[in-house]
Parts: C-alpha cells; structure tokens; sequence
C-alpha cells in the first residue's frame, strides 16, 4: 500500500481532513511531525491547512522554517510529489518550492465558500485523474489567499502550463489572474488555496470532486 505523510505543526487545524482524505483515495496516511527529520520513507506529503505557528510574521514563514520542511524541500528536489493546501501552499511559496506568494484577500475579509475551479493542467502528479477543463466544486476558507507573483513570474506560469487550477468565476481573493493554484516546473509539487480535503465525499462536502487529486498521486507512485 502506498504511504501518503500528513504534517502537522503548531496550529495546523486540518491535518485529520487530509488524512481521511488520502485513507479514501487508498493509501496509508503517515502522521508527520514539524519537529522532525524523519520523513519515514513516505511516497508523498501533504502539507495541510491550518494557522501554522499562529502564521506570526507572515503566512507559512516560520513553518517553512521547520526541520520537517528541510527534508521535503530536498525530497521534493529528487521528485517526491508534495501537495499544499491553503496554508501549505503559503508554506510552499515560502519556501521556495513554487513561486510568488499568497497576500490579504481583496477586501480584507476571511472568505468560507464553495465554489467551482477549473482544471487547467491535467499534467501533474497531483492532477493525472482530472482532463483539463473539468470543473470542480471545493471549499474555499481564508484570510490570506490573495495569489500574487511580478508580470515575468506569471507570464512565465502561464507560458509554461504551471496554471493548474483557476477560479472559474472569477477570483473573490483577488488572485491575480483568477490563479487557484500552480505547480513547479516539474510538476511534482502543487499548490492551491482551495481546500480538496473538504470534499471527498458527498455526505459531508459540497462534492467529492477533490479525491481526485489523492487518487492522482497513488497512480503517479505506484506507476
């Protein structure tokens, strides 16, 4: 059975949801500690949604920081599929594994709401079990998740297909670009804002459109 490892930091709120998440799709879901070197050998790693270490300083800062984020940083390197949620794409951004940054939401107001994405690449290890152009029902909550990056950076996600999901009816963050979501150049580490976690089931989501990302990543490394 493929083994999918789960993070939790200080503050972390949805680590439970993405485990429940990964159990659904098929996989063993591995606790992760931020303390900790020890990725134990998983096939993959969600980095959760939550309020990492109170998100004092600045959004994902100071959990980019965690001894647990050195060992991905350089797993991800050598091809480890990683997958940001809300919070974890903050950290990914803050870390250096995908680009620009996520800021306060236009209107600075805390937003809790489904809404529908577009798929816009199908390409990646987190994506595989989407076409491109499906259209996903999700929930979306927070404060922070205003996407922004200069004109070169997202011309250059744009030139290159490293758009994978986007707000179909428009950004109500203020996202540059209606970017949801992007992925690195090699397409094993994924970031969005949006929560897939919440809805992998139609009892207790809006939907269950989101398991597909964590049936994605079981074809990716069983492959």
């Amino acid at each position: 059975m493929s083994r999918v490892g789960v993070i939790t930091f200080p503050g972390t709120l949805d680590d439970v949801d993405a485990a429940r998440a990964v159990r659904r799709a098929g996989a063993e879901a591995v606790p992760l500690w931020h303390g900790d070197h020890d990725l134990q050998g998983v096939d993959a790693v969600v980095v959760p949604g939550g309020f990492s270490y109170g998100d004092y300083l600045r959004a994902g800062a100071i959990a980019s920081l965690a001894p647990i984020m050195r060992e991905v940083v350089d797993a991800a390197g050598r091809g480890l599929p990683v997958l940001g949620i809300c919070n974890g794409f903050q950290i990914l951004c803050e870390a250096h594994l995908l680009p620009g940054a996520l800021v306060a939401n236009a209107g600075m107001h805390f937003l809790c709401r489904d809404l529908v994405l577009t798929v816009e690449n199908d390409r990646t290890a987190w994506t595989s079990d989407y076409t491109a152009g499906d259209a996903l029902t999700i929930p979306l909550k927070s404060q922070e998740g205003r996407y922004v990056a200069d004109a070169a950076t997202l011309d250059e996600l744009e030139g290159e297909g490293r758009v994978v999901f986007r707000y179909r009816d428009g950004a109500p963050n203020g996202s540059t670009r209606d970017i949801a979501g992007i992925t690195n150049a090699a397409g094993n580490v994924v970031g969005l804002m949006p929560h897939p976690e919440h809805a992998t089931s139609d009892l207790t989501g809006p939907s269950s459109d989101g398991l597909g990302l964590f049936t994605s990543v079981l074809a990716q490394v069983t492959a």
